[in-house]
């Protein structure tokens, strides 16, 4: 994970811890709120009904015709003693003539008591209106995206400012890769070229051997210095791969690395496996899990690579029986090391990590502390054929 991803994983996770629990205050507000437009509904209907009377109070028995008032988003109706229509503008049935205001699904009714035989021998007047909450949800749901929205920016600015030291000390540990690598290319080359002169003219012996495996080692922690300096600049071109010969290629290259601990590495390589992947990429997968898996086990023990399809997918895994994984969390963060005392820099599994991404390869990790670790890959039935 790089630094700005960091600081935006942990902004999306402060931002929904405080929002949490900003819900609690929140819906106590979205109640409070919901109770005075209750209020303001109630005084609105109290309003109308006041309005109805006083065109009643005015009306006189001289006049020829009533005319009733009307209401664009308020009906009303007056009712007898029996609760019969005596004139009405509500098509719905009144579920009470309980005086007062009352709430019924989605209607808000307010019931009034008239003088006997004063009103068109009405006994009750009955104002209505839709009851609906959205202005408030609305405004509670302004309110709540407002203060994520702030968490959020604000989380961000101060996790870049506190992670801004350490930005820097990666950045150290990048230009110190950067400045290495230019240093070791060389002189391994030369090792190298020598001592494959020297097993040409004399017999090789232990020491060479020991010296060759070395190398290789080294040439490996190259590899990975000097893809990660380039990868980001460079396009990797997709390869047909020979998934069978090349994972054996890779096993042979690093026996030699295995016996310096006395290690057997036992392949299981199912033929007739074809890869569309790059090659530089593939090795550096296949390179890391090698050299970790011989790293983390103890001597004279083994280390088992198996290539093989399963249920119509290719799996390629790496079983060791070590030191196991004290934190899997942890191992594909970027200098991070799990034991101290085995060296490298920590940037393999780093590496694996945005390879495997790329190309949507899954990892599954079995792994328990002191008795080994096995790295399985899942490749994408995509890129991979059973076909040469």
């Amino acid at each position: 994970m790089n630094d700005d991803s960091y600081g935006l994983k942990y902004a999306y996770i402060y931002t929904a811890l405080i929002t949490t629990i900003l819900l609690a205050p929140l819906f106590f507000y979205v109640v409070h709120m919901k109770n005075i437009y209750d209020i303001q509904n109630e005084l609105q209907l109290k309003e109308k009904s006041y309005l109805i009377l006083q065109k009643m109070q005015e009306h006189t028995s001289n006049d020829d015709y009533f005319e009733y008032p009307r209401f664009k988003t308020f009906k009303s109706g007056l009712y007898g003693l029996r609760q019969e229509a005596i004139f009405t503008l509500i098509k719905t049935p009144i579920e009470s003539f309980v005086e007062g205001y009352h709430i019924y699904k989605d209607d808000a009714y307010l019931v009034v008591k008239l003088p006997e035989a004063k009103y068109f021998k009405a006994k009750y007047l009955v104002i209505k209106n839709k009851l609906s909450y959205s202005e408030v949800y609305e405004k509670s749901m302004f309110i709540f995206l407002s203060i994520a929205i702030l968490v959020f920016g604000l989380s961000l600015l101060f996790l870049n400012r506190f992670a801004k030291p350490f930005k820097q000390v990666n950045k150290k540990l990048d230009n110190f890769i950067k400045d290495s690598i230019h240093e070791i290319n060389t002189p391994l080359s030369i090792i190298n070229v020598n001592i494959d002169l020297y097993n040409r003219k004399y017999e090789a012996n232990k020491y060479m051997k020991r010296m060759k495996a070395a190398t290789k080692i080294l040439s490996n922690i190259y590899n990975d210095m000097d893809y990660l300096i380039k990868h980001d600049k460079l396009s990797f071109k997709e390869d047909d791969i020979n998934m069978t010969s090349f994972v054996q290629d890779r096993v042979d290259y690093f026996s030699e690395v295995a016996l310096m601990k006395n290690i057997t590495l036992v392949s299981n390589v199912q033929d007739n496996l074809s890869l569309k992947m790059n090659s530089k990429q593939f090795q550096r997968v296949i390179d890391n899990n090698i050299s970790n898996a011989i790293k983390y086990s103890h001597e004279e023990n083994i280390v088992e690579i198996n290539l093989y399809m399963k249920d119509n997918e290719c799996i390629l895994s790496f079983q060791d029986y070590g030191i196991g994984i004290e934190n899997v969390d942890k191992i594909f963060e970027r200098y991070y090391r799990e034991k101290n005392q085995t060296g490298g820099f920590g940037i393999g599994l780093n590496i694996v990590k945005s390879i495997i991404d790329k190309y949507n390869i899954i990892l599954s990790i079995d792994s328990t502390f002191k008795k080994g670790s096995t790295f399985s890959y899942k490749f994408p039935k995509k890129i991979v054929s059973t076909k040469i």
